[in-house]
């Protein structure tokens, strides 16, 4: 009976046991039946629901409306009662309590050297291309995350900051190119970069802050004789202290030599960056170990949103409203228009 008043009226039963008093109901008119009426009583409704008792052929008496309708004031009462019951039985609508979700803000760092064109992750495709194309799915995968990204080669450029307007990220994403080859942006400066990503995630309100930095090469913009630029350890130190975490990819098979052969990265610095400030580091060979990267970064990322609440609305009220106007208009009814006279 529950279910099928949830169904009908979308309302919960907050005590549901009291519906039981309904089968009183028929109790009580069966009792009132069987205690039959008052030994002198003339009731009109009952004679003009009979033929006339003369002579064969003649018309039964028409019945007006008020003999039709002289039952109603006890159907009224009835139905009174019944609602009388569901008020007892605390109809209730649960309503959500809706949650403000906080999710992550992340920085998708990219390098856009000249050596990100190579074409050693995927034949059909340059390093850039392979990066993009799994940023991309990353930030379709985290619908309730603010996501920016920041190009990088010797400088860092905000290309969008967080956001969760991700269709416009994707636009941004897309049209990201090279630097050009040996000009004067083309370098690596990691450190630079990340401590760039640091100061505009420091800015947000999210309680977990995430840098994604991807390159295919060495710092070499922070050296020895360059004490004023930032090198990967100065940018870690600063992440650490202000709670933002960076993951770090090397990807690629390696730079390229003299002779043209590819010569491994020193990842050392790479690694402290994000081991320091709780992040991971990652080293992808080909376009499926970079999506794996992505995909295994998303499950580290995660985070658990609390159960909607709920409240209850009390809806008893109206119910008992409406069953003391049937009462009302049932004792009205009998004793005046309806009335049945002894």
């Amino acid at each position: 009976m529950t279910a099928l008043f949830t169904s009908l009226t979308g309302l919960d039963l907050a005590a549901p046991g009291f519906l039981a008093l309904a089968l009183l109901v028929p109790v009580v008119l069966i009792l009132r039946w069987w205690g039959g009426s008052p030994a002198v009583r003339f009731a009109p409704g009952q004679f003009l629901r009979r033929r006339s008792a003369g002579p064969p052929g003649e018309r039964a008496l028409p019945r007006t409306l008020r003999a039709r309708l002289v039952g109603l004031p006890a159907a009224l009462v009835v139905l009174g009662l019944l609602l009388t019951v569901v008020a007892l039985a605390r109809p209730v609508k649960r309503v959500a309590v809706p949650r403000v979700k906080e999710g992550i803000d992340i920085l998708i760092v990219l390098d856009v050297s000249s050596s990100m064109a190579l074409e050693d992750l995927d034949p059909t495709r340059t390093r850039l291309d392979v990066a993009k194309g799994a940023a991309a799915r990353f930030v379709e995968g985290r619908p309730g995350d603010r996501v920016g990204l920041v190009s990088f080669a010797r400088y860092p450029d905000l290309r969008c900051p967080p956001t969760l307007d991700h269709d416009a990220l994707a636009e941004v994403l897309a049209a990201t190119g090279f630097v050009e080859s040996d000009g004067p942006e083309d370098a690596t400066g990691i450190g630079t970069a990340a401590a760039r990503a640091t100061d505009v995630l420091r800015r947000g309100s999210a309680r977990s802050k995430v840098v994604i930095l991807l390159t295919d090469g060495e710092e070499n913009v922070a050296r020895a004789d360059t004490p004023e630029e930032i090198a990967p350890i100065h940018a870690a130190q600063l992440a650490a202290e202000l709670g933002v975490k960076v993951h770090a990819i090397a990807v690629g098979l390696g730079t390229v030599g003299p002779a043209g052969e590819f010569v491994p990265l020193d990842t050392g610095p790479l690694r402290a960056l994000a081991e320091r400030t709780g992040g991971k580091f990652f080293t992808a060979r080909d376009a499926l170990a970079v999506e794996g990267v992505y995909r295994e970064i998303d499950s580290l990322e995660k985070v658990e949103f609390e159960e909607p609440l709920y409240r209850q609305e009390e809806r008893f009220r109206g119910v008992l409203v409406a069953a003391m106007l049937l009462f009302g208009l049932g004792w009205f009814l009998g004793a005046t228009l309806l009335r049945v006279r002894p």
